[in-house]
């Protein structure tokens, strides 16, 4: 075997690879914890400052206790994705079970296909986070995507439709709620002030919606 083939290149910012080689040099390299493949470049992050790891801290916490209320969905974080030819890397991210006829697939220990939601925190990404990701996920049938803008304290929480994306409005009190995932409302003031436990009493509410106890029923239903 020549020399060559026994190097692994490093993966670098700008690379244009296929994911099957993005995968293989990211495989090679364990102390690399963030990268991206989205059409067909190579992203890697800049370092996670605390404004950013404290809202998808929030955003978690907020999306796990819709999913541990909603059986039949999943939610994580930092999770790559096989989505067309691209790896993306959501900050946070939600999807039906294929099992309760969710149309994402287990592959291996990762999940291909696009989620029924994918959240973006945006600092120093937002150029990119609405540039070529919104496209991917756009492209890829995200059902919705929502950006939290943490400079602006702003929320920009999108809906396909017609194979574009059109902006959720707030609708009393300033909160946002999915269209996709009924009784997951988002109090944006409160996740930007820091309020958890406002973000999850306004979760709660919507919980508590016949509109999410009709959403749950018809997913136990749906199970295979």
């Amino acid at each position: 075997m020549a020399l060559a083939d026994k190097i692994t290149m490093p993966l670098e910012h700008g690379q244009r690879l296929s994911r099957d080689e993005f995968l293989r040099r990211w495989e090679a390299m364990p102390e690399l914890k963030r990268a991206e493949l989205i059409g067909g470049v190579v992203y890697l992050p800049s370092p996670v400052g605390l404004p950013h790891s404290k809202l998808t801290l929030a955003l978690s916490a907020w999306i796990g206790t819709y999913e541990a209320a909603t059986p039949g969905c999943l939610a994580c974080s930092n999770a790559t994705w096989f989505m067309l030819t691209d790896s993306p890397q959501p900050d946070v991210a939600m999807f039906i079970r294929p099992e309760y006829g969710g149309t994402c697939r287990y592959e291996g220990n990762f999940v291909s296909g696009a989620p029924e939601l994918a959240i973006e925190v945006s600092a120093t990404t937002r150029s990119y986070d609405f540039g070529p990701k919104l496209r991917l996920y756009r492209e890829a049938g995200a059902g919705e995507y929502l950006s939290v803008v943490s400079g602006e304290s702003q929320v920009v929480w999108r809906s396909l439709r017609g194979g574009a994306y059109v902006p959720i409005e707030p609708g009393p009190g300033g909160i946002v709620r999915s269209q996709v995932f009924p009784g997951l409302w988002l109090n944006a003031a409160a996740l930007f002030a820091g309020d958890t436990a406002a973000l999850l009493a306004t979760l709660h509410q919507g919980l508590a919606s016949p509109e999410h106890a009709r959403f749950a029923t018809g997913l136990a239903a749906r199970r295979g």
